[in-house]
């Protein structure tokens, strides 16, 4: 009995003596990896005879995702009427020539443990499946039905008129008004045009939105060399393969005659102010209902990401950081970031203050999210004008090296996940032809300087603002006095005199 028994019967019995910290004898000796911040797999990239590109990264797993990006989005709709993007968004994977329905599709992928989803952007629509790597040809097959072929049946028109009439109902309901009002900041940056144009569908729209409006988008906009077939966790011999096999000569439903009405227009950066009054004060009602507050977006173009000074961009946003009053955490979710030191422990009547960098193929927006009481309004205005004042100042050297090591470490973490890595090689195919790796861009990201940030700061400032407001604007500052305060050297608003208060 007792531990002498317990050792007897145990799996470990022969092996009880030796200390944790030394290896069993008799076992061989252990090789461990080597880490050397280089990716073990490099991005291939084929394209094939019709111009589609077919773009692969391989990773170790069992299961792979597939997907096919098209250089389409609301950006495109100029000629159109818009909310098309948004309407195929949520059209996708329904029924095709081969599947009789959406559940049909669903089931064909449940049999190799998959999931799909569709995202519209406003210059990329992407359509993605994660499924076991063995039924790779079935995924691709099913991906070329789904893009090329749907019905596009009166009933599902119909279904989608309501899901999309649900979803912006929503929008204007509930308590985040992050996804409106950046709908709101790039219309008045981008006055009626390209990035500016509504990537969500307008109301009045979705009547006159049927199967003839969306053949003639797709004929323009899903042809072969706008697209690219991304996978990761597979072999790029095989994806070829099956892009030869499902998407190499296959004529889509809407025939294969020629593009016609291309918009290859190039945005046009405009500025301006978009404001919604709205009452705020029943946004969120419950036990512990969040105060009425004014939401506040200010932008100012910065670059492309196809531009050299959209690294540097990228530092600056991560150092400008900020959140929410109450967010949670510490050094590492940006609390020492400017717009938590300057901005949210000074000021605790603000609710919130976080930067926010779009950006695109030929333009960029760099933009500040503010919000607070109404009474407060015009303050916070000028706080937030004198934030983007103070970038261009001297900029020091910990912050400069925190926001860095911060921007690389949220590059690097975000790019274990394989979702991720399928949309950064998808993106980066589609727009360049080719894909930086990490660690290319964490050097990039290594290399900024302090006169890098002032050098892209002061070329920004000299851009008119684009102001996006939303809620109660009975003390919002005109756009002229919010330009003069960006123009200014110590971002102050002029001084307003009123004969009343």
């Amino acid at each position: 009995f007792g531990l002498s028994a317990y050792r007897k019967y145990s799996s470990c019995g022969s092996y009880s003596n030796v200390p944790l910290t030394s290896p069993l004898p008799g076992m061989p000796k252990p090789v461990f990896a080597t880490v050397d911040g280089q990716e073990k797999f490099e991005t291939k990239v084929t394209t094939l005879e019709s111009g589609v590109q077919v773009a692969s990264q391989n990773k170790f797993g069992q299961f792979c995702t597939v997907g096919i990006l098209i250089n389409s989005g609301s950006r495109y709709e100029a000629k159109y009427i818009s909310g098309i993007a948004h309407f195929l968004e949520k059209l996708a994977f329904s029924s095709t020539a081969q599947f009789g329905s959406k559940d049909e599709i669903l089931l064909t992928l449940e049999k190799h443990g998959g999931i799909c989803d569709c995202k519209a952007s406003r210059d990329t629509t992407m359509y993605a499946v994660s499924a076991d790597t063995k039924g790779l040809d079935t995924v691709v097959g099913l991906l070329a039905e789904v893009v090329l072929q749907p019905r596009l049946s009166d009933e599902e028109i119909e279904m989608t008129r309501m899901a999309v009439r649900f979803e912006l109902e929503d929008l204007n309901m509930r308590p985040d008004p992050e996804p409106l009002l950046t709908e709101m900041i790039h219309a008045a940056a981008y006055n009626g045009n390209t990035v500016g144009l509504h990537r969500f569908c307008p109301t009045e729209n979705l009547e006159k939105i049927d199967r003839q409006v969306l053949h003639s988008y797709l004929r323009n906009y899903y042809t072969p060399e706008r697209m690219v077939l991304a996978g990761v966790g597979i072999e790029h011999e095989q994806l070829v393969e099956c892009a030869q096999k499902y998407l190499l000569g296959a004529e889509p439903v809407w025939g294969n005659g020629k593009p016609k009405d291309v918009d290859r227009s190039v945005s046009q950066y405009t500025g301006g102010i978009v404001k919604l009054e709205k009452d705020m004060s029943d946004v969120s009602l419950g036990p512990t209902p969040i105060p009425e507050l004014t939401h506040i977006m200010i932008g100012l173009e910065s670059c492309s990401f196809l531009e050299d000074d959209f690294i540097p961009f990228a530092v600056l946003n991560m150092m400008m950081g900020g959140g929410g009053s109450f967010s949670a955490g510490g050094p590492g979710k940006g609390m020492f970031t400017r717009l938590y030191l300057n901005v949210l422990n000074r000021h605790h009547w603000m609710y919130n203050a976080t930067s926010y960098h779009h950006s695109y193929e030929d333009t960029g927006l760099m933009c500040i999210h503010s919000s607070a009481d109404p009474r407060q309004v015009r303050e916070m205005v000028e706080i937030i004008t004198r934030e983007f004042i103070l970038m261009a100042g001297a900029v020091g050297e910990v912050e400069l090296e925190r926001a860095k090591t911060q921007l690389k470490s949220m590059l690097m973490m975000n790019l274990e996940s394989r979702p991720v890595i399928f949309e950064d090689v998808g993106r980066q195919v589609l727009a360049t032809n080719v894909r930086k790796l990490p660690h290319e861009l964490c050097a990039l990201i290594g290399n900024v300087t302090p006169n890098d940030i002032k050098r892209v700061v002061t070329k920004m400032l000299r851009k008119k603002p684009a102001v996006a407001a939303l809620g109660d604007l009975t003390e919002l500052p005109s756009y002229e006095h919010i330009q003069a305060a960006l123009t200014s050297k110590d971002g102050r608003l002029p001084r307003a005199y009123r004969l009343f208060r």
